[in-house]
């Protein structure tokens, strides 16, 4: 049986509630989503633990929504294919031809958008504080 609430794992999650890894946090929350936060720093955002390495995550995700430059991106995609999610969607400033080259001949659904637009809402919506 599936999970009704939808996962999502946030890569580049951030404390700092200017930045679009924590916006975009606050939005999946607001959405229903669980979500997984990943920093190597760890720790807690918005009362969420962190998550160092994708290694650490209690369960399958549905999404991967990466906050990173490409060259992270690309030292992550092997163990982001291993997750096998549904989506791995690369914000703006995270996607590179050859991240997007080598996470679909992984087998990747790779969508080059921004999450926080496809579920419903806006970045302005999540202020800068």
């Amino acid at each position: 049986m599936t999970n009704p609430q939808p996962t999502v794992a946030i890569i580049g999650a951030s404390a700092d509630r200017t930045k679009y890894g924590n916006k975009s946090l606050r939005a999946h929350l607001a959405q229903g989503f669980q979500v997984f936060p990943v920093n190597p720093k760890g720790g807690e955002i918005e009362g969420l633990k962190v998550y160092s390495k994708l290694s650490e995550l209690p369960g399958p995700v549905d999404r991967v929504s990466m906050y990173v430059p490409p060259v992270v991106g690309l030292s992550m995609i092997d163990e982001i294919a291993r997750l096998k999610p549904q989506e791995l969607w690369l914000n703006p400033g995270s996607e590179s031809d050859e991240l997007y080259e080598k996470a679909t001949a992984l087998g990747l659904n790779v969508i080059i958008a921004c999450s926080i637009i496809d579920i419903g809402t806006t970045p302005t919506a999540f202020g800068d504080a």
